[in-house]
């Protein structure tokens, strides 16, 4: 397996995300043994004049540890885990104040924090007053009530949060593996490490193979490549590192990646239809024709009602909405995501039909378009 170096763009504002393999190995419990060097490359990073924000896993384990074994690991279910998050986050955030002589400030998030606009920006302003306080943000997911974002690596995708929230230069995703590979090293002695990625695509993503993995051997690739998307999609390069390894990170400190780089995008999408794109979720689903569908990729067209031939789920009028053309059998391919002007029901009336017949339709015929350009997001272009 090779030796991966590549150089990164300097700088200023970087956002550190710690897996829960570095943070407590093992499941058993938060520890010192990997968190040391960590550390020293946060205060190193500082000495430096740069920023950090952390972004640390770990709660759910050092809350299993403190109930000494009466909840299993492997057989958790979201309630334990919920409780067993309330137990750890003070044990975890105790261990890191213990390992920095600066202050360190709790940072809970939840998607809703995310995907509600106020509540976007008030974690935006107070990322920002943490750092310019000269303070360690610690974020990490609000696990004692969260639900489904309890899967494995939900913290890769919130990091990529925390560095558009905190308009970050750099994302750094710290496992215990050395970077993705170009095959699973476990059945492919021979996979090479992927020293810079310049576009995620589907090729990329196979590379991931289909499950979340082991700690010690894919660390939950695929959702580090989903947080890489994130956050190069906002013109921040994204790095996953070694942790295990200090010389890896301390590499980085001039700019040398020492394992897998996903270089930013040259020309970044605006904030609105990233948080669109990125952070909203997707209430529904609706189809559209062959046509639609090309004129939405090549003209940056708004979306009207003669385009569309469906709607799947009980989405209302502005919900985000997924927009998928299907041809010639093939299962939908969603091309765009957008914010549309008819709930669900309205829009399997009006499907097909031009603007007077709408209005006809429907007397109070909210808006002519169903989706406004504005308000819409193109995933592949033509």
């Amino acid at each position: 397996m090779n030796e991966a170096t590549t150089q990164v763009d300097r700088y200023q504002r970087l956002v550190l995300k710690v897996g829960s393999a570095l943070v407590a190995p093992g499941d058993e419990g938060v520890s010192t043994q990997h968190l040391l060097g960590i550390a020293r490359f946060v205060i190193e990073a500082r000495e430096r004049g740069r920023e950090v924000i952390l972004v640390s896993s770990g709660a759910v384990a050092a809350g299993g540890a403190a109930q000494d074994g009466a909840v299993r690991p492997g057989h958790r279910s979201i309630p334990e885990k919920q409780g067993l998050a309330a137990v750890g986050q003070p044990l975890l955030m105790a261990h890191w104040n213990r390992l920095f002589d600066f202050p360190c400030a709790q940072v809970l998030l939840t998607h809703g924090d995310l995907h509600e606009r106020t509540r976007f920006v008030n974690a935006k302003n107070t990322l920002s007053q943490l750092l310019d306080l000269g303070t360690l943000p610690v974020v990490n997911e609000n696990d004692t009530v969260a639900t489904e974002e309890l899967g494995v690596g939900d913290n890769d995708n919130l990091a990529a949060h925390a560095a558009v929230l905190a308009e970050a230069d750099a994302l750094v995703l710290c496992t215990d593996v050395d970077g993705l590979y170009d095959a699973d090293p476990r059945t492919h002695p021979g996979a090479q490490i992927v020293p810079v990625v310049d576009e995620i695509d589907e090729h990329i993503y196979a590379m991931a193979g289909g499950g979340a993995g082991t700690q010690a051997a894919t660390g939950g690739m695929r959702t580090k490549i989903e947080a890489a998307e994130k956050a190069t999609a906002r013109g921040i390069d994204t790095m996953i590192v070694n942790g295990i390894d200090a010389a890896r990170l301390d590499a980085l400190h001039d700019g040398t990646v020492r394992g897998t780089l996903f270089r930013r995008a040259e020309t970044p999408m605006g904030a609105r239809k990233h948080w669109m794109l990125h952070a909203l979720p997707s209430a529904g689903r609706i189809l559209v024709d062959e046509g639609a569908a090309e004129a939405l990729r090549r003209r940056g067209a708004s979306l009207l009602p003669p385009g569309v031939v469906g709607a799947e789920g009980d989405f209302a009028r502005g919900d985000a909405v997924e927009i998928a053309v299907q041809a010639n059998g093939h299962a939908a391919e969603v091309i765009a995501k957008g914010i549309t002007q008819y709930g669900h029901r309205d829009l399997r009336r009006i499907r097909g039909h031009q603007s007077d017949e709408v209005r006809r339709i429907l007397k109070d015929a909210p808006a002519e378009l169903v989706v406004q350009r504005d308000d819409l997001v193109v995933m592949r272009e033509g």
